[in-house]
């Protein structure tokens, strides 16, 4: 009974997308019928490219099982690109629209008329997709231009002779659709530059969508760091199927967390979780975060791996540091002005109590629309330093 009423919640979740993108579509058609007042036939042929743009990306997933994966890489590109610049249209139209109330509200309280203040729907029409696809354009490189954050963070917890171990985190990389070849040799550049001891990947290392990433595995494997690589999984690698996504994740070098602890060189401890997603395929542990980590020596330092940037409370003081991403910042504006009401944490290091930390990664690839806006991409650098 449980299973079916989430599959039920899934089910209800992406009718309530579809409406809500179909609706923005709805306002574009509208606009564009006031602007350009063009004939019923085109009308038609309107309604039919719209309705293939809103189903794109689903279309995608059933060409990439039963077609091609090409096929399919293009069918979600066209979606999630298309899926950006409405996404702005949308947003910029309904601020010109918003214009109009108070220039209107001010014409009738004052009994004039100002009504030569406001842009012509043809004029909104093309101010709109001009801004759109500036916005687009500008997030498209701003979602290349990877940054490096770095912290130190001091402990007494390092043991003697050993002054400083270096953690280089990435996360939300979503190989696949948008992130191949070419960005991900950026972000191993970035990775190779840091000189890690340790590297960890928190979470949705791949995409939902296959579209050839086993021409990744090699790059990946060239990764080297002195003490070994970590990972854990995130709701993608569940929505790709568990299984696939973790041979993928050993092929390319880590060690997956599920669930598990260890001690790495006498130097520190990693502990790893599933992503929450996990209980939704049946893989919920029964091993809870604090019984996992209060296994593990207490005298060394101890890093907590966890994809959703949530704390369990229960394990406050169990762990020194725990490692999140999934959010992305929102990924782009204003969507970055919404996450904080979403998520408890926002990005960044965070001190929690009993002397424990929280760090949450913007992400260093994307998901969805190519772009990122006021939310870049990163790769985070912590060093470790023996007080």
């Amino acid at each position: 009974m449980k299973r079916i009423n989430e599959v039920s919640g899934w089910i209800f979740f992406l009718f309530l997308l579809v409406f809500l993108y179909s609706l923005m579509h709805y306002y574009i058609f509208m606009k564009a019928h006031v602007a350009f007042r063009f004939s019923d036939r085109a009308g038609s042929w309107l309604v039919f490219l719209m309705a293939f743009l809103i189903f794109a990306v689903l279309l995608g997933y059933l060409v990439e099982r039963i077609i091609s994966r090409s096929m399919a890489r293009l069918m979600f590109n066209i979606g999630y690109i298309w899926f950006g610049i409405s996404f702005y249209f949308v947003l910029v139209h309904l601020l010109i629209d918003a214009y109009r109330i108070p220039v209107y509200a001010g014409g009738f309280l004052s009994n004039r008329d100002f009504s030569n203040t406001i842009p012509s729907s043809k004029t909104a029409f093309y101010v709109s997709l001009m801004l759109s696809a500036v916005l687009n354009i500008y997030g498209y490189f701003e979602a290349k231009n990877i940054r490096t954050e770095r912290v130190v963070i001091k402990t007494p917890k390092l043991p003697k002779g050993s002054n400083s171990l270096r953690i280089v985190q990435i996360s939300d990389v979503h190989l696949g659709v948008t992130i191949g070849a070419k960005r991900l040799k950026r972000i191993i550049e970035e990775v190779k530059k840091a000189k890690p001891d340790i590297l960890v990947s928190t979470g949705d290392l791949v995409d939902s969508a296959r579209c050839n990433i086993e021409r990744l595995i090699q790059p990946l494997r060239e990764i080297q760091a002195t003490y070994g690589k970590f990972a854990v999984t995130g709701n993608h690698e569940f929505y790709w199927g568990i299984s696939q996504a973790a041979k993928f994740i050993k092929k390319v070098g880590f060690t997956l967390l599920r669930g598990e602890g260890i001690t790495v060189a006498g130097l520190i401890n990693i502990a790893g979780v599933d992503d929450h997603a996990a209980k939704h395929f049946g893989q919920a542990s029964k091993v809870s975060e604090k019984d996992l980590l209060s296994k593990l020596p207490s005298e060394i330092y101890t890093l907590l791996l966890k994809h959703m940037p949530a704390v369990d409370k229960q394990a406050l003081g169990h762990f020194d540091l725990q490692l999140s991403g999934h959010s992305h910042k929102g990924q782009f504006f204003p969507l970055n002005l919404i996450t904080p009401y979403i998520y408890e944490f926002g990005t960044g290091l965070l001190d929690l109590p009993n002397h424990s930390r929280l760090y949450v990664s913007r992400g260093t690839g994307v998901w969805g629309p190519p772009i990122r806006i006021l939310a870049p991409p990163e790769i985070t650098v912590i060093d470790l330093v023996r007080a």
